[in-house]
């Protein structure tokens, strides 16, 4: 791959992609435009190139769509923040291109036609109560660029937590990162990472940087089950997501009392204690999860659920022949990686009567879906919008065994 050589071209854009919309250049190569939309004509600095296509970004716009918006965070411009992909478009535009792209998928990469549609939680504003920012030379906060290391000092962001303004304010010197937080009750505070030659440390602060209890936590309600989360273990970022996820995936899921259920990836228990719930005494649900905080998180979280028991190993093969059988309803959700290689296959092996994967990547969805869809058949999927003004979506589906 070439460095950057930000030429110049003029062009039409034709349809949205995974990192900004289609276009072409003079030789044919497919060239990736982010900050435009389909049917605009725009100037792109292209500043990435391959064999086989390129990237750019559009620094003019000289025919704009209807569905062009001023973008509200000063930050989502060429060369700027690369968080946010569709500050442009309305929110119209940012479903259209959602359900585009997850139609694409399931087509090209599973050989799936679905009609999908795109739910939308929120507007998008101040949603987010995680950011992991870097911190540049001068201390202060930063996002990175897109497909890129640099890093963009920031004084606001626009989808995140309004309380998170102090910690941009802040100077951060001698830190490395710092991962803002303000999930569920309690004062939102910050996890500070310095690198230094004994190893890596990290140290709880408020958002001004002050030291804060170093035993401090976040404690969260949902749906009427209560959570603990320590810092360094996994929550979904946008404020609605958990309730909304959980409310998808016990739909899904659809157990009764006495059975059993594997949650897979279960970080802190927000599908397991509810399951454990449902199934009671005389159910069983098994949750695997590889994070020793969450799992400690989630010990917590499940006393008194005698049915449920908590494991600390990563998923895999051996995993799935150890701790799922042919009656299971099994949840998963993986990372935005997916399933490691043999782990769908061993599934089928294992023929659980119903799968219920949540996934926040279409494509690798997509692809594990392909293997999955030989048994299984996809009764429904639902697409949500937990990811507002980016590209990005997060999908919840159930598969029953058998045609």
């Amino acid at each position: 791959m070439s460095s950057p050589v930000d030429t110049l071209e003029t062009l039409r854009i034709e349809r949205p992609a995974s990192g900004g919309g289609v276009s072409h250049l003079a030789d044919g190569r497919v060239v990736f435009v982010r900050h435009s939309l389909p049917g605009e004509l725009v100037r792109a600095a292209v500043n990435e190139e391959t064999a086989r296509f390129a990237r750019a970004e559009a620094v003019e716009v000289l025919e704009a769509s209807a569905d062009r918006v001023p973008a509200a965070c000063g930050y989502a411009r060429a060369h700027g923040c690369g968080g946010c992909d569709l500050q442009h478009a309305s929110v119209a535009a940012q479903l259209s291109w959602k359900a585009t792209l997850v139609t694409e998928h399931l087509r090209r990469i599973a050989g799936v036609t679905w009609d999908v549609n795109v739910v939308s939680l929120s507007a998008g504003t101040h949603t987010r109560t995680r950011l992991r920012c870097g911190v540049d030379e001068h201390g202060a906060l930063a996002l990175r660029r897109a497909r890129s290391s640099d890093l963009v000092a920031i004084t606001s962001c626009e989808v995140a937590d309004e309380r998170f303004d102090d910690a941009f304010a802040t100077k951060w010197r001698h830190a490395d990162e710092v991962e803002l937080r303000a999930i569920g009750d309690g004062a939102p505070f910050a996890l500070v990472r310095r690198v230094t030659e004994r190893g890596t440390h990290f140290e709880l602060t408020s958002l001004v940087g002050a030291p804060i209890d170093p035993t401090t936590h976040s404690r969260v309600s949902v749906e009427g089950h209560y959570f603990v989360v320590s810092p360094r273990s996994f929550w979904q970022a946008h404020r609605e997501a958990p309730a909304t996820l959980l409310r998808g995936v016990m739909e899904f899921a659809d157990v009764s009392p006495g059975d059993r259920v594997v949650d897979l990836f279960s970080g802190v228990g927000l599908f397991s204690v509810p399951l454990a719930r449902a199934v009671g005494p005389a159910g069983q649900v098994i949750a695997v999860e590889a994070s020793p905080y969450a799992v400690r998180d989630a010990r917590t979280n499940a006393e008194g659920l005698r049915q449920l028991r908590v494991r600390e190993w990563s998923v895999s093969p051996r995993a799935i022949n150890d701790v799922v059988s042919a009656d299971d309803v099994v949840v998963l959700d993986p990372p935005r990686t997916g399933l490691a290689r043999g782990v769908a296959a061993a599934l089928v092996r294992r023929a659980p009567r119903r799968l219920v994967y949540v996934s926040c990547d279409a494509a690798t969805f997509a692809r594990d879906l392909s293997i999955l869809a030989e048994h299984y058949t996809l009764r429904d999927l639902r697409v949500l919008d937990l990811f507002p003004k980016t590209e990005h979506v997060e999908l919840v589906a159930v598969l029953d065994l058998g045609p």
